[in-house]
């Protein structure tokens, strides 16, 4: 089992920053890819940015240029810098992390952080 608990969220106002920290606990060392989603009132869960165990990143369209995300092997420990902040990033912000690949994939979620950015 991985537990999974994030940080950071806040109200902001538009222009402004925030970073969100994700934590993982239990067996970290089945943990590979991680990534953060998050929900907006009235809209479906969508991805927000996605880190591979090497580093490697990949970004919602929607994010790219204004969030970063990045890891901390050593502290088991995923940021997200979110830069530039518009209302429309208003949502509870979850991190996700993955153990296993393929069909043996499986995840655990963080009960999520709010995100509020006012205009």
């Amino acid at each position: 089992q991985v537990q999974v608990v994030e940080s950071g969220g806040g109200l902001v106002q538009a222009g402004g920053s925030l970073r969100l920290s994700c934590t993982t606990s239990g067996n970290i060392f089945t943990v590979n890819a991680m990534a953060w989603y998050r929900r907006a009132p009235g809209k479906e869960r969508e991805m927000v940015a996605t880190v591979s165990s090497a580093g490697v990143a990949s970004y919602a369209d929607s994010v790219k240029a204004r969030f970063t995300i990045s890891r901390d092997n050593a502290e088991n420990t995923v940021y997200l810098q979110m830069n530039n902040l518009e209302p429309e990033d208003t949502a509870v912000y979850y991190c996700r992390a993955q153990t296993g690949t393929n069909r043996g994939r499986s995840y655990y979620w963080g009960q999520g952080t709010q995100v509020i950015v006012s205009s």
